[in-house]
């Protein structure tokens, strides 16, 4: 009985594991970093299970896990390898095109070079006592001296550059040739890499055979998550990349901005009500997210083992109100949670807000989105619109500070980091 348990147990956390396998590419950060989370508490459970079908792990089990635990570093290695051989080929590329580029220009000063030399072969060298010898009057003499000493100079700094241009020619073609050393090297290396991997993995299905059948299915199960907790990790890397871009691009844009202020540094956006969120400013640069007359009604604390990470603002009237940006940023993510019908769950519709100090502030349960993932905001801009979306007994303004990378298990108590 207890095994046709486990089995179905089996089949149920594969059914759900299908589900994970259809993540959008385009899903945000932070639903990744949720997702992640779920994998390796499913990856945990199964391990556990592991540990339950037998007290004693037997021969196989223990040369499988090792054995998995190899090939994961294994493919990690011929992973990094590949990305050191891009990026060094790519480098090669660049340098091939600059030693292509200088020698062209050292081709045209050296033309250049050569012309005047036959033009001063052809009409014999000029010295200061033909000068002086051919002048008409002091001021002609001085007039053809001037002209004779900044030729000589002339051709003092074509000579130089030429040499300059050649050793740099020399340097560039040394260092070109010292990475495609490295790009074989490398290459060698995720050979020897990926051979050791086929060796590793031949030996782990000799001894995934010798598994008891229950064995096997839960071993299936674990890989299978392994490997969609690797197709993450790679979403999730992607996804931190183009934040970091555009918070570096947000930063600079608003720096310009800041150097031409024109213009009112509140962006207000469309609102539904009237009111603001104050002026005053924490010592984080943060000001309020909803309007100052709606208090803090319940708190960071925990419950029976479980956290409320975040405050919550809500009050009579706080439907529809404005919520807004309480600090310049760049948009994670701007979405809504809704289970396989449709109806909003969890957070319902949410923004997470990446701020160029490090922090980043989410604002859940919105009835209305007024930006997207992707944008940029400006301190005071309004962003939503109070509501009770998801997991929600009535309007109000759930409102999170994580620390980096903003995941959920950054979340911090606001009350340090509101005004």
């Amino acid at each position: 009985m207890k095994k046709g348990i486990k089995i179905l147990t089996i089949g149920l956390i594969i059914g759900m594991l299908l589900t994970y396998n259809h993540i959008s590419i385009g899903a945000s950060l932070n639903d990744l970093q949720n997702q992640q989370t779920s994998v390796n508490d499913k990856i945990e459970e199964q391990e556990k299970k592991l540990e339950e079908i037998t007290t004693e792990k037997s021969e196989a089990l223990t040369a499988v896990e090792n054995l998995n635990t190899q090939i994961s570093s294994y493919e990690s290695e011929i992973e990094e390898l590949a990305e050191q051989i891009s990026s060094l080929e790519t480098q090669i590329q660049e340098a091939e095109q600059k030693i292509k580029e200088d020698e062209e220009k050292y081709q045209k000063d050296q033309e250049a070079l050569n012309e005047r030399l036959v033009t001063i072969y052809e009409n014999g060298e000029i010295s200061y006592l033909d000068v002086l010898l051919s002048s008409s009057s002091l001021t002609d003499f001085i007039s053809s001296y001037y002209i004779v000493s900044e030729l000589t100079t002339y051709d003092t700094e074509i000579l130089e550059k030429l040499e300059a241009e050649k050793q740099q020619i020399e340097n560039e073609k040394v260092e070109m040739e010292a990475n495609q050393e490295k790009v074989k090297t490398a290459k060698k290396t995720q050979e020897a890499k990926q051979s050791a991997l086929k060796v590793a993995k031949s030996e782990k299905e000799q001894h995934v055979s010798e598994l008891s059948e229950e064995e096997q299915k839960t071993q299936e199960v674990i890989e299978e998550l392994e490997q969609t907790n690797k197709d993450i990790d790679k979403q999730i890397e992607a996804a931190q990349a183009a934040i970091e871009k555009a918070k570096r691009e947000a930063a600079a844009k608003a720096e310009a901005e800041k150097a031409n202020q024109g213009s009112s540094s509140n962006s207000s956006g469309s609102s539904t009500s009237s009111g603001t969120p104050g002026s005053e400013q924490s010592s984080y640069g943060f000001i309020w997210p909803v309007n100052t007359k709606y208090p803090i009604t319940t708190g960071w604390y925990y419950s029976s083992g479980s956290l409320h990470g975040a405050v919550d603002f809500s009050g009579s009237g706080i439907s529809g109100t404005p919520i807004y940006a309480v600090a310049d940023g760049y948009v994670v993510t701007s979405t809504a949670v809704t289970d396989g019908k449709g109806n909003y769950i969890s957070y319902g519709n949410y923004i997470l807000i990446a701020h160029y100090n490090g922090l980043y502030t989410l604002y859940a349960h919105c009835s209305q989105r007024n930006v997207s993932a992707g944008q940029t905001v400006t301190q005071g801009q309004v962003i939503g619109t109070v509501g009770s979306t998801g997991n929600s007994s009535g309007p109000h303004l759930h409102f999170e500070v994580r620390t980096s990378p903003g995941k959920y298990a950054n979340r911090v108590s606001p009350f340090n980091y509101l005004p």
